[in-house]
């Protein structure tokens, strides 16, 4: 695998692309396992990346300490493990198209409301965090994680209308994240998707995953706060579409 020219070719740029969203929590590294499948299978890609992604998690637990927000954590992880239950139960059996096409078409709907009601929605007092929105969310992340490394979309919908600072909104993230990335390992494992072989492309990866980390840190402090949310609705239509083309047409 790591011999392969096509292989670096389509992993390097996939973990760079991984840390930025990561840091910056919009979603931008969902790109990376089909970016990655264009050297190997979407299971294997999803292998490679989980433990990428469990690093980059931890680089993120250390770089945001303290900053979460844990009565939005305590709305949104019970619900993830429920999800990702499902969708470990739901992997071998369920088409991800469909999967992708629901929430592809959902993400789409929220994101364009987001833009057209935008000045009402400015207008509008920020949303407390909710029990039960956030458990149906977090199930729903920890859900399409599980069977696509999709989870980011569901999440946003949730934590948007909340309406935190950027300062806040990026650590619930992470250590969401971190818990829904690690509970991903033992059904990853028990399906036989974390090989020698996953785990060995993994390794030689490991050095661009500060750097992409790092750049994705660098945007959070650099962009004003209304950009950040406007890139972070952008990039949930740009999900949405990217979703439903892979339902559809791939």
């Amino acid at each position: 695998m790591i011999g392969d020219p096509l292989f670096w070719a389509a992993a390097v740029p996939a973990v760079l692309l991984a840390g930025v969203g990561k840091a910056s929590g919009n979603g931008l590294g969902m790109v990376a396992v089909p970016l990655m499948a264009l050297a190997m299978s979407p299971a294997a890609a999803a292998a490679v990346m989980l433990p990428i992604l469990v690093a980059m998690d931890l680089i993120g637990l250390w770089a945001w300490r303290g900053r979460a927000d844990g009565a939005v954590l305590r709305t949104v992880l019970p619900g993830a493990m429920l999800g990702i239950a499902i969708g470990a139960l739901a992997f071998l059996a369920l088409d991800v198209r469909w999967v992708k096409a629901i929430l592809g078409a959902e993400s789409v709907a929220f994101a364009l409301h987001r833009i057209f009601a935008r000045h009402a929605i400015a207008a509008a007092p920020a949303r407390p965090p909710s029990r039960w929105l956030g458990g149906w969310w977090g199930a729903v992340s920890g859900f399409t994680s599980t069977l696509a490394h999709a989870g980011s979309p569901p999440l946003m919908q949730y934590l948007l209308p909340l309406k935190l600072d950027k300062e806040r909104l990026v650590p619930p993230t992470v250590i969401f994240f971190t818990a829904v990335n690690l509970a991903q390992v033992p059904p990853y494992s028990a399906l036989g998707l974390l090989d020698a072989g996953g785990l060995g492309a993994s390794l030689a990866l490991a050095p661009f995953v500060p750097i992409g980390y790092w750049a994705g840190m660098r945007l959070v402090k650099w962009l004003p706060e209304p950009v950040f949310y406007r890139v972070l609705v952008g990039s949930l239509l740009l999900i949405g579409i990217k979703l439903l083309a892979d339902a559809f047409v791939g």
